[in-house]
């Protein structure tokens, strides 16, 4: 006997040692011979991207798909473009897919499993229509309808038992764009104007508060900014240290920019450019500089329709830092200027400090190393002033990596070895990578190739401990170059193919040079070629 239901039938599993068989989505594959065997093999292969809209609006449904597939075998002389082409325009609603009766209808169908679920759970998943993101953790869940942690597990089991929502990854939970379309519909039917508004409120508290918590662990030495109180039904996430930080922001981030973009639409202008600035280490970090420039553009848009000029002064930074690692340099220039006297203007010196330290790599990348080292010096000082230890030590190692470019390897060493003591007592790993980078740079361009060598693997070994995908490469790039000096091809040619692997992947502007250095070397390069 085979008995089927949109809900989990755990109490046959239990009473009757029932086997169960969960049947999930069709992936695109499946989707495509589904289509084939209602439509025909040479009108799907007619319109290959045509098909491919389809199946991706259907999500993998097989009703969805059951339903449009029955329209285009009704009207056989129509294309499968205009059939995309009514639920591209449909998009974000279940209108598309009315079915003739109940059973074949998506909207009632879903409302099978909704009807089955409690109040408190089906509140729950009509909210869900008002979060943005891919997925949705507990405490974020829990935040969004103000409600503990453990009561917010029960309900999100509850919807996974229902299959209104599916565990994509442990403790990450998320459903289609068709149930999210049903959410939104029963939360704009059933929940107010006011009680929407808000639930976003809390879950924008939530995402703002615990990205900060997550921030001051993954980047302890940065300075802080102010934020509101958490408002009450908000479940704030806590940090032990750096990897649990980096694994929350590996997890998230996806839905903290979709959370920091509905809070520029939804008017929550200062959610928005505080959820950029919390975001700015991590992108930068792990080379998201696409994202990074699309969560800046939006958080100054928000910050100047408030006349926030801190929030515009961060902003024109996280700015200037993605067009910096993108090789845009004129234009992050312009933005790291403007950052530079917005914080001028409202008296924050570190954060002039800061604008200072990028100008000075931006001198670099353009060969304007005075310039380079006149920023640096100032940073410098500005930390100073402001008694911030641990921005004067990454200062310090800037002062001499400017001198290096310079060639004075000298005055590198001297200060880069008083940056190293720093960051070491300060216990800044991030910061200690940095200085034993310009450390390998300076004894490198002295002769002393296996001082250098040494100093890159320190590097390389901290940087790669701590996640950091585009200094890791860096720093494997210098330390090839080391080791070829010293007569090492082979170790010279595993460290630029390692490097280039990874600049590759994260789009670096450096990846063509190291390329074209690996061609000379006479090893095949990433590519294969």
């Amino acid at each position: 006997m085979v008995l089927t239901s949109r809900n989990e039938l755990t109490s046959l599993v239990v009473a009757e040692q029932a086997q169960p068989l969960p049947l999930d989505l069709l992936d695109r594959a499946e989707a495509r011979e589904l289509l084939i065997s209602r439509v025909g093999a040479e009108r799907v292969a007619a319109e290959p991207e045509a098909v491919a809209e389809v199946i991706t609006v259907c999500a993998g449904l097989p009703l969805a798909l059951a339903i449009v597939a029955a329209r285009a075998a009704a009207h056989p002389r129509f294309g499968l473009e205009a059939l995309a082409g009514e639920l591209r325009d449909a998009r974000g609603s279940l209108d598309a897919f009315e079915g003739g009766d109940a059973t074949t209808d998506v909207r009632a169908v879903f409302s099978w499993s909704y009807h089955t679920l409690g109040p408190d759970a089906a509140r729950l998943f009509r909210l869900l229509g008002v979060h943005p993101g891919p997925d949705i953790a507990a405490p974020a869940a829990a935040s969004l309808v103000g409600v503990p942690v453990p009561q917010a597990r029960r309900l999100l089991i509850q919807l996974t038992r229902a299959h209104l929502i599916t565990e994509r990854a442990p403790g990450q939970y998320g459903f289609h764009d068709l149930l999210r379309a049903y959410a939104v519909e029963l939360t704009r039917a059933y929940d107010g104007q006011e009680e929407r508004h808000t639930a976003l409120h809390r879950l924008l508290d939530h995402y703002l508060h615990t990205a900060v918590a997550a921030g001051a662990a993954f980047t302890p030495h940065r300075e802080p900014i102010k934020v509101e109180p958490v408002r009450p039904g908000v479940s704030v996430g806590e940090f032990a240290g750096h990897a649990q930080a980096l694994l929350w922001f590996s997890l998230t981030y996806p839905a903290l920019i979709a959370a920091l973009q509905q809070a520029a639409e939804a008017g929550f202008e200062t959610h928005a450019w505080q959820l950029a600035w919390s975001l700015m280490e991590f992108l930068d970090q792990r080379g998201h500089w696409h994202d990074q420039r699309t969560v800046h553009r939006s958080a100054l848009g928000s910050a100047h329709r408030i006349r926030d000029l801190t929030g515009q002064a961060h902003a024109c930074y996280g700015l200037g830092l993605a067009d910096l690692r993108m090789g845009r340099y004129d234009r992050a220039r312009g933005h790291l200027v403007r950052a530079l006297n917005l914080h001028r203007e409202t008296g924050n010196a570190v954060g002039q400090a800061l604008a200072h330290g990028a100008l000075n790599f931006a001198g670099e990348r353009q060969g304007r190393h005075d310039e380079g080292l006149h920023h640096a010096l100032r940073a410098l000082k500005l930390y100073r002033a402001a008694g911030r230890r641990s921005g004067e030590a990454y200062a310090m190692n800037n002062v001499g990596w400017a001198y290096a470019m310079l060639g004075d390897f000298q005055q590198t060493l001297v200060h880069c070895e008083k940056a190293l003591t720093m960051m070491r007592e300060a216990g800044d790993r991030r910061g200690e990578s940095a200085a034993w980078d310009s450390l390998g740079y300076a004894y490198q361009h002295i002769g002393d190739h296996q001082q250098a060598i040494r100093c890159y693997r320190h590097a390389v070994e901290l940087r790669r401990g701590r996640g950091e995908r585009v200094r890791e490469a860096e720093s494997l790039h210098r330390l090839g170059s080391a080791q070829l000096a010293a007569g090492d091809r082979a170790g010279a040619r595993d460290s630029w193919q390692r490097a280039l692997t990874r600049f590759d992947a994260l789009g670096h502007p450096d990846a063509q040079r190291l390329r074209d250095g690996l061609t000379r070397l006479g090893g095949p390069t990433a590519d294969g070629t």
